[in-house]
């Protein structure tokens, strides 16, 4: 397989967008997965109980980042996505059942899932409207 040389007006692109959006994309996403959670759950959206929920998420989270970053993966691929969708879900749970929290097999589930819908999935769409625009180019 060959690999293509970015354009300019991409290297540019690339050069002019901040290193840490895809952080706060994740963040994002793993909030809107917290307060999903506790509405669907009648639980109140109070700042520590957002916090207590949300907070083995956010170490799973920097794990996975750390782990991409490590490797000198773009935060924005979508394999790097993976790394922090499995670590933000595994850590994730194991962090909770540490903590006494909640964890059941349903709860598994439904985290693996939504996660890796909201974790992979702005990043598929991103890579998909890259390449979109780069074939019209």
């Amino acid at each position: 397989m060959t690999r293509q040389t970015p354009s300019p007006a991409t290297t540019r692109r690339a050069a002019a967008a901040p290193a840490w959006w895809p952080v706060v994309v994740d963040l994002v996403a793993v909030l809107a997965f917290v307060v999903i959670g506790r509405r669907s759950h009648a639980e109140g959206l109070d700042l520590p109980g957002l916090l207590g929920t949300l907070w083995p998420f956010v170490v799973g989270a920097v794990v996975g980042w750390a782990s991409v970053t490590g490797v000198r993966w773009p935060l924005a691929s979508v394999r790097a996505g993976a790394v922090v969708w499995v670590s933000t879900a595994v850590v994730g749970v194991l962090l909770r059942v540490v903590a006494g929290q909640g964890v059941q097999v349903s709860f598994v589930i439904v985290t693996i899932v939504v996660l890796g819908v909201f974790v992979v999935g702005w990043r598929a769409v991103v890579a998909l409207v890259r390449r979109m625009r780069t074939r019209r180019a």
